[in-house]
């Protein structure tokens, strides 16, 4: 069985917003909100403090504790230099596949909240729904924090959280935590041929990506392991590194980018102070031996708490009862659940698709994956009526 037809036609109106994470998701938040204030269900807007993104909060049913939050991103990756064979943001229906940018990650899902909202408002809730739209998930996952500080200016917040991320309905317990940082090394410049009179930036800076290949080789080796997980130990990966213009100069500046993927249990910031402490012993002392105001500036890209619901929690038994298949699984990759669940809202991942198809070119999403969501969101709502 597909989708239904409330919920492509919703699809294709969310793709068509070219919601790149460069863009502004203002026509896309506005659309959201009118097509929620048509049913009846007021919305707020939290904005980025530029002014050109926000993130939306709405709730349907009685203003009381308790409830779920449905919480999806606005945004999504770009589409550039990928192979796509027609318009990523007109939605095509292709063979049981519903195709077009944002449509997996995480477009699907949100078309199946808005087409259930109705639906949803008509069941006499006795705890409410709150709907939760974010944005910069795909980047430095500023949006959700804002989002979820301001829950409680609008309704007592709500106790449980799912995460509508791609896990083809089954029910994410816990991810990894996710955090990234820029790095520049500045050094002083100068001829090749002196280079006792120079400090090499270029340098200092590979010395700093060997420290982290040394973290990441002991934490395989070493780290704590956390069953479920693939691979059951705290990564750390270096993804960029640029530097220098010709041989015979000296480079005073090079930048490179690291992230650190933790299990539960352990801290992203630890890795960072052990990076800055070896430094600071090792590589710092000649670089200012020469030039006293060469150093490291680091600048925290992203930041997203792990997520790690116990099994015995409610909000397991909750989903599993509405549909969600399968045991309780773990994934690699970081969500916004972390978010939730640090702000004391018990939060698991579950949603329609399968994570393979995000951010691919041609990216799809089955009709039978959204249609499995349609009906996890009309049981979901009877539980809240009942």
């Amino acid at each position: 069985m597909g989708a239904g037809l409330d919920t492509i036609g919703m699809l294709a109106r969310l793709v068509s917003f070219d919601t790149t994470s460069a863009r502004s998701n203002l026509a896309l938040v506005g659309f959201v909100r009118e097509s929620l204030g048509a049913h009846g269900i007021d919305s707020h807007l939290v904005f980025d403090p530029g002014g050109e993104k926000a993130a939306l909060h709405a709730v349907i049913g009685p203003r009381v504790a308790g409830g779920v939050a449905l919480s999806a991103h606005s945004d999504c990756v770009p589409v550039e230099g990928q192979a796509w064979q027609a318009d990523p943001f007109a939605l095509r229906r292709r063979d049981g596949r519903l195709v077009g940018r944002g449509t997996v990650d995480m477009k699907g899902f949100w078309a199946s909240v808005m087409a259930a909202a109705p639906r949803l408002a008509a069941k006499g809730l006795k705890r409410p729904v709150h709907l939760c739209l974010s944005f910069d998930e795909e980047t430095t996952f500023a949006g959700a924090p804002l989002l979820v500080d301001s829950l409680a200016a609008h309704a007592p917040p709500p106790a449980m959280c799912i995460v509508g991320e791609p896990t083809a309905m089954a029910p994410v317990v816990a991810h990894k935590g996710y955090a990234s940082w820029n790095v520049t090394a500045t050094g002083l410049t100068g001829h090749s041929s002196l280079t006792h009179r120079t400090a090499n930036a270029l340098e200092a800076a590979a010395e700093a990506v060997a420290v982290l290949k040394r973290i990441a080789r002991r934490f395989a080796a070493s780290g704590r392991r956390a069953a479920g997980f693939e691979p059951p130990w705290t990564t750390v990966h270096t993804g960029t590194f640029r530097a220098g213009t010709i041989l015979n100069i000296v480079p005073d500046r090079a930048d490179f980018v690291f992230e650190v993927r933790t299990v539960p249990g352990d801290d992203a910031g630890a890795v960072l102070a052990e990076l800055e402490a070896e430094l600071a012993r090792e590589v710092l002392p000649e670089l200012r031996a020469v030039a006293p105001g060469a150093g490291f500036a680091f600048a925290r890209r992203c930041h997203a708490p792990p997520c790690d619901l116990p099994e015995d929690s409610p909000l397991l038994a909750l989903a599993q009862g509405c549909g969600a298949r399968g045991p309780a699984a773990r994934v690699p990759y970081g969500t916004e659940a972390g978010v939730f669940q640090a702000a004391g809202i018990a939060s698991l991942v579950c949603g329609p698709g399968d994570v393979a198809q995000a951010h691919q070119p041609e990216e799809w999403i089955a009709e039978a994956e959204l249609a499995a969501c349609d009906r996890f969101l009309d049981a979901l709502g009877d539980r809240l009526a009942a």
